[in-house]
């Protein structure tokens, strides 16, 4: 009979200390100098700039790069992004607000935002509204109502574009998302009666549609028969509907590799997607957030203990899913690697593992607080750090920082 393995589960052996950039290394050694145990995120702005202009140079002028700020809202981040997408997609009015001071516009210029979510509250809505953003993504009818009722008070006409949930797509790969029930968007069915209403509201503009039906997608192929599909079903839609189609937003989706995975080829991406015709006037946004940041952010925490507990050794630490929650949460394998510290107090036993495998557990008082099961290890002593590359995404952004109420994760940007 065969046992599934949590995610964390990692029969395999952590990473050289040399996998972590000489920056990174001495950033965090920096860090060992302080009188508190280290529990950090360190973030490198220029590799999530490097990723994003290669996004932006392979696609075609018809599309937009639009980072989606839930990914990694640490404004340093943010501001080293800003030059180089044509907007940011946002959630919240703390996102908005962070995304509108990184990239400013002259007023009267639409905000190079669009916002998502399945419950804008109206305080939300009308910080959008006022703020212009390119297109909000509206979820239902009833949020129609109230951006419709805002812009009117506001004197304005919103951009909104509608948010779909496709019956079906005609694409293989990893893509999913569509066709099934869920609290995002409007069913496909629904959507003709839907646009009959939204045209009636006197404060829509309404340009086009959402469809965000693609999550972790590796293949190049079927990303681009995806967004070949999404401009085919929008302009098909708004010739049928009446609507004057200026916006087509196909969402994020395209995935980040991790140990034996093939990476997403950005190249043979962009050279399909320049094969779709999308005519001119009509924008196609893409909103990439995980695969911009992953690979910019380090999460490193102190061992403050090594143990024993009948035949399994345990790496404890300063730190764990109040941190650092996603490795128990998505299926995946975070690795680490060990960074060697050679202060120790005097007169202290320094526990060690060596040459044998480990579990890696946080500080919380519970056994879901594991980030990492059965990794071998050549060395790690108390006081040494824990560092896990590939965590400049919902690292610090998707923890549970007020659990038993230990200090939050400090974020550093080298």
């Amino acid at each position: 009979m065969s046992i599934e393995l949590p995610p964390s589960a990692a029969p395999r052996s952590s990473y050289p200390v040399d996998v972590l950039p000489p920056a990174v290394r001495h950033r965090l050694r920096e860090l060992t100098q302080a009188p508190v145990p280290v529990s950090a995120y360190v973030y490198d702005g220029n590799v999530a700039v490097a990723r994003a202009r290669e996004l932006r140079r392979a696609l075609p002028d018809w599309a937009a790069v639009h980072y989606a700020v839930k990914a990694n809202s640490f404004p340093g981040v943010v501001r080293a992004l800003a030059p180089h997408v044509d907007g940011f997609e946002v959630a919240s009015c703390t996102e908005l607000e962070l995304a509108v001071s990184a990239k400013p516009v002259a007023r009267g210029v639409p905000a190079p935002v669009v916002a998502a979510g399945p419950a804008k509250s109206v305080p939300v809505l009308t910080a959008l509204v006022r703020a212009e953003v390119e297109a909000i993504n509206a979820e239902s009818l009833l949020e129609l109502h109230r951006i419709s009722r805002i812009a009117v008070a506001e004197g304005i006409r919103a951009r909104v574009a509608l948010r779909v949930n496709p019956a079906a797509l005609p694409v293989t790969g990893s893509l999913h998302m569509g066709g099934v029930p869920s609290q995002f968007g409007v069913a496909e069915p629904d959507v003709p009666g839907v646009l009959r209403e939204a045209r009636r509201l006197p404060g829509l503009d309404p340009v086009g549609f959402h469809i965000h039906a693609a999550s972790n997608n590796l293949d190049a192929d079927a990303h681009a028969a995806y967004l070949r599909w999404c401009v085919e079903w929008s302009l098909r839609t708004a010739v049928d509907n009446g609507i004057d189609l200026r916006h087509i937003d196909i969402g994020g989706g395209i995935g980040v590799a991790f140990e034996g995975e093939k990476p997403f080829d950005i190249a043979r991406f962009g050279e399909l997607a320049a094969a779709v015709e999308v005519p001119a006037g009509v924008r196609v946004v893409l909103e990439p957030g995980r695969f911009l940041v992953a690979d910019c952010g380090w999460y490193a925490a102190e061992v403050t203990d090594v143990k024993e507990s009948y035949g399994e050794t345990f790496v404890v630490l300063r730190g764990g899913i109040n941190h650092f929650q996603l490795p128990t949460s998505w299926d995946i394998v975070h690795n680490m690697a060990v960074l060697p510290v050679a202060d120790w107090p005097e007169g202290l036993p320094r526990p060690c593992a060596e040459e044998t495998r480990v579990t890696v557990v946080g500080e919380l008082c519970t056994p879901e607080d594991t980030l990492l099961r059965d990794v071998r290890v050549d060395r790690v002593r108390a006081g040494d750090l824990v560092v896990f590359p590939y965590a400049g995404s919902y690292g610090w952004e998707f923890a549970m920082h007020g659990f038993l109420g230990h200090p939050v994760a400090e974020r550093h940007l080298l």
